[in-house]
């Protein structure tokens, strides 16, 4: 068994429950260093393979991106609680 100077923690729980959210039923891929990422694994392996700062950093950018990057609403999601549909 070799031992490391120093341990690489890997993701965090909340880093990688965060992005099991983000990539669940993900159908649009999303971009990072000129890189799709479809699913959680693919990500999480890119971002493991990164020394700990570019990590953080890279991890930063897939959570920044997955917000502004969410679908249109459909005409039905914006309806007022009550409001039934208009003839």
């Amino acid at each position: 068994m070799t031992v490391s100077a120093e341990p690489d923690p890997g993701l965090t729980r909340a880093q990688n429950r965060l992005l099991r959210r983000i990539y669940n039923g993900r159908t649009v891929p999303l971009c990072l260093d000129g890189k799709d990422f479809l699913t959680f694994k693919d990500a999480g392996r890119y971002l493991l393979s990164l020394p700990p700062e570019d990590r953080d950093r890279a991890y930063a950018a897939m959570k920044e991106q997955a917000k502004t990057a969410r679908p249109p609403q459909t005409a039905g999601d914006g309806e007022a609680a009550g409001a039934g549909p208009s003839a």
